[in-house]
């Protein structure tokens, strides 16, 4: 199988999770600025398609180079093998972007990269007349940032968040990747309980589940490669014959997702139905200060309101407050929230063990992590 020049990319600030989860599938990878590269055969393509929890997709890069002009664009464009990707009647769409560059106009490298292709495929093919482009879809993606063009094809389709679980949703919806992070970022193991006292649709407990169960998040959804001649039936069943191999649906789990509004509990519950995980998480209507439990050494991870209205503010500072009185007496339990809130340290009433800066699609965040006594050591 040929070797190819892959990228992962992901939002900002979750490289290094994107970077470890690529680690795990047996990748050598090097991390940049919103993506992670690394070298893998068409079994890596499918194979990371189907396991990243945390990435957005899988790009292969077909090209790299200074770009200050058009011929330079065109020429360089046009140098590449397209042929070995595309077929004569593939349908390839041409996106762009341009990011402190001289080639600031998005539209004309978008056409240029497009013109470029269309003549080396024609040259390659022997087409004399224009290619019908009525076969399987090439997504091709011209981007520019400091007069470096990188030229890429998405062998994902819909993006990874897109797991095929949610059928319904809140208001603001965290998306699944970075839910998964979210947990990645955790001490916490399948042996121990899981709680989402914001738990809205359901999404973070749901991660929580496909995780402690090891079940691969793109199990359930079909990937725009799948139609590629050279990626091949085989390739595709392969990794989905692995994912059923390696899923533990023995791994006990103890996941509760709660939530004040209880029409969100029901959303909940329908997408972990859908994701037939409905028999592994109990969710409730529960507002965050009537917290208790039992247990011991458990993890909390929440997306609380952040009072981004100026409006909400009061509200949700009072929840914060009334949240950290709630939860004080846990000292056993690791306790980690997202917000856009700078002042969610004060409010909550103790200081983060840790902050980490991330992005909730284009809002900043801080990801404040509350670390709880570790469980003793078992004796053998």
């Amino acid at each position: 199988m040929p070797t190819y020049t892959l990228m992962a990319t992901a939002a900002m600030g979750l490289e290094a999770v994107v970077a470890n989860e690529v680690k795990n599938l047996g990748y050598e990878c090097q991390t940049d600025n919103g993506r992670v590269i690394f070298q893998g055969d068409e079994s890596a393509i499918a194979r990371c398609n189907m396991w990243l929890r945390s990435a957005d997709r899988v790009k292969i890069i077909v090209g790299e180079f200074k770009a200050t002009t058009f011929d330079q664009l065109f020429e360089a464009t046009k140098a590449l093998p397209w042929e070995q990707y595309l077929p004569k009647e593939a349908e390839f769409p041409v996106q762009g972007k341009s990011v402190k560059s001289t080639l600031f106009s998005v539209s004309d490298c978008q056409a240029i990269v497009k013109k470029a292709i269309v003549e080396r495929l024609r040259n390659k093919y022997r087409i004399q007349t224009w290619l019908q482009e009525t076969g399987p879809l090439f997504k091709i993606e011209v981007s520019l940032l400091k007069d470096k063009a990188t030229l890429t094809i998405d062998t994902s389709g819909a993006g990874l968040h897109r797991r095929g679980y949610r059928i319904a949703q809140g208001g603001a919806p965290l998306k699944e990747t970075l839910a998964a992070a979210l947990i990645q970022l955790t001490n916490w193991h399948p042996d121990r309980p899981f709680v989402d006292p914001f738990c809205g649709s359901g999404t973070i407990p749901i991660e929580a589940a496909l995780i402690g169960q090891n079940i691969a998040p793109g199990f359930n959804r079909e990937f725009v490669s799948e139609e590629w001649h050279w990626m091949g039936e085989e390739v595709w069943e392969n990794a989905r014959v692995e994912a059923e191999d390696v899923a533990n649906y023995n791994q006990p789990l103890d996941i509760t997702g709660s939530d004040i509004d209880h029409r969100m509990v029901d959303v909940a519950q329908k997408n972990a139905f859908e994701a037939g995980l409905a028999d592994l998480i109990q969710f409730k209507q529960m507002n965050v200060k009537d917290f208790s439990t039992s247990k011991e050494y458990g993890v909390i991870v929440g997306n609380p309101p952040y009072g981004e209205r100026l409006g909400d503010r009061p509200e949700v500072e009072q929840m914060y407050q009334e949240m950290g009185q709630a939860l004080a007496g846990y000292d056993t339990w690791s306790v980690y929230m997202l917000t856009s809130h700078e002042g969610f340290e004060q409010f909550y009433g103790k200081q983060a063990t840790k902050k980490r800066k991330l992005f909730n699609g284009f809002i900043r965040t801080d990801y404040y992590q509350y670390w709880g006594k570790r469980p003793p050591r078992q004796k053998d």
